[in-house]
C-alpha cells in the first residue's frame, strides 16, 4: 500500500518532538507538510521548533507552514506550558534551532491545498488546539469530504482532564474551533486521556533512549524537563506519551478500541473544555444539541503495553 500522507498540526513540544520524530522514522506514512499552532509554545516558537525537528530528521524539503495565533473567538493563549515542556518547548535544553523560513501562507490554506491536491488520501494530525483545523473548513465546505481522517489527540470522556478537573488541554485551547471540528467531520478519530493517560514510558526507557538511532539521544536530553514535571504533578517516574499514542492511531488504530457518537465541548464556565459523547444507548425525547452530529470515533481502550514499545521502537530507529 502506499504511504499515509500526513499533514502534523503540532506546537512541539516535548512529546509533539516524540511523535513527529517517530513519524519521520515510520515507512506507513509520507509526511507532506507540518502546520504550526500555540499550545506547548507560542505559535512562532512552534514553527521553529517544527522547522528544527524537520532538520534534525534531515526533511528540509518537508514544508512548515505557521498557523493561527489566536483562537475562534480572537482569543490569545491563556496560558503557554512551559512548566510543562520548557520555556524553549525542548525541556530547556536549548539546542542549535535551524535557520529557515516557514513556508507562504496560512496552515488552514496549506491544509486545503493539499487535500484538493490528493482528495481521499491526505491525513492530518491535529496535536494541538483545532483551530487551524476549523479554519480550513471554514475555507472549504467540501473539505470533509476530501481528507481520509483527521486523527485528534484530545478529549476526556471518563476520566479528569490536565489543565482542570473537567478539560484537556487541546480541547480547552480552542473548545469553539473543536466543536466545529467534532459537528463537521464524520471521518474524526479523538485519542484522549482516556487512553493516553494508560500508555507511560518509564524514567528506565527514556534513559535507554540515549545512543539509540539517529535521534534518541536527543528525546532523552528533551524528556528530562517533562519527566520532571511528570515527577512533580502526577508522582509518577515515567511521561505519558500523549502525541506519540495519537501517532500510532494513524498507523495502528487496532491498538485501540473505539466507540462512536456525537461529541459536544462545553464552551464557557468551569467546565470549558469537557468533551461529553452521546453513547447511543437511548432514544431521547424532545430536541437537544447533540441531535445531528456526526457519530466520530473515540478511543476508551488501548493496548498500552504494546503501543509504547511500537513508539519506542519508532523513536529510536
Amino acid at each position: 500500500m502506499a504511504p499515509i500522507k500526513l499533514i502534523i498540526d503540532t506546537d512541539p513540544g516535548v512529546d509533539d518532538s516524540m511523535a513527529i520524530l517517530a513519524a519521520f522514522n515510520s515507512p506507513e506514512v509520507e509526511v507532506i507538510g507540518l502546520t504550526s499552532m500555540y499550545g506547548n509554545v507560542p505559535t512562532r516558537m512552534a514553527t521553529r521548533n517544527a522547522i528544527t525537528l524537520c532538520h534534525l530528521a534531515g526533511r528540509q524539503d518537508v514544508p512548515v507552514v505557521e498557523g493561527a495565533h489566536k483562537s475562534l473567538r480572537g482569543a490569545a493563549k491563556e496560558r503557554i506550558a512551559d512548566f510543562v515542556h520548557g520555556t524553549d518547548g525542548f525541556g530547556n535544553t536549548a539546542p542549535q534551532l535551524a535557520a529557515g523560513d516557514p513556508a507562504p501562507g496560512s496552515a488552514a490554506e496549506f491544509i486545503v491545498r493539499m487535500a484538493s491536491q490528493h482528495p481521499g488520501e491526505v491525513v492530518v494530525l491535529a496535536l494541538a488546539a483545532l483551530t487551524n483545523v476549523a479554519l480550513a473548513l471554514h475555507l472549504d465546505p467540501c473539505l470533509a469530504e476530501k481528507l481520509a481522517r483527521v486523527v485528534v489527540l484530545g478529549g476526556a470522556f471518563y476520566c479528569n482532564g490536565n489543565v482542570n478537573p473537567a478539560a484537556e488541554a487541546n480541547v480547552f485551547g480552542d473548545p469553539e474551533a473543536a466543536n466545529v471540528v467534532f459537528s463537521r467531520l464524520p471521518n474524526c478519530w479523538l485519542v484522549g486521556l482516556d487512553v493516553t493517560h494508560k500508555c507511560c514510558m518509564s524514567a528506565g526507557a527514556i534513559e535507554g533512549m540515549a545512543g539509540r538511532g539517529r535521534h534518541g539521544t536527543f528525546l532523552r536530553d528533551i524528556t528530562q524537563f517533562y519527566l520532571g514535571y511528570h515527577r512533580q504533578a502526577y508522582k509518577m517516574e515515567a511521561v505519558y506519551v500523549h502525541d506519540a499514542a495519537a501517532f500510532a492511531a494513524v498507523v495502528d488504530p487496532g491498538l485501540f478500541e473505539w466507540q462512536q457518537g456525537g461529541v459536544l465541548v462545553v464552551t464557557e464556565g468551569p467546565a470549558k473544555g469537557r468533551t461529553i459523547r452521546d453513547e447511543g444507548k437511548k432514544e431521547w425525547v424532545g430536541s437537544n444539541d447533540w441531535q445531528g452530529l456526526p457519530p466520530v470515533q473515540v478511543a476508551l481502550g488501548v493496548d498500552s503495553q504494546r503501543l509504547v514499545a511500537w513508539v519506542l521502537e519508532r523513536m529510536t530507529r
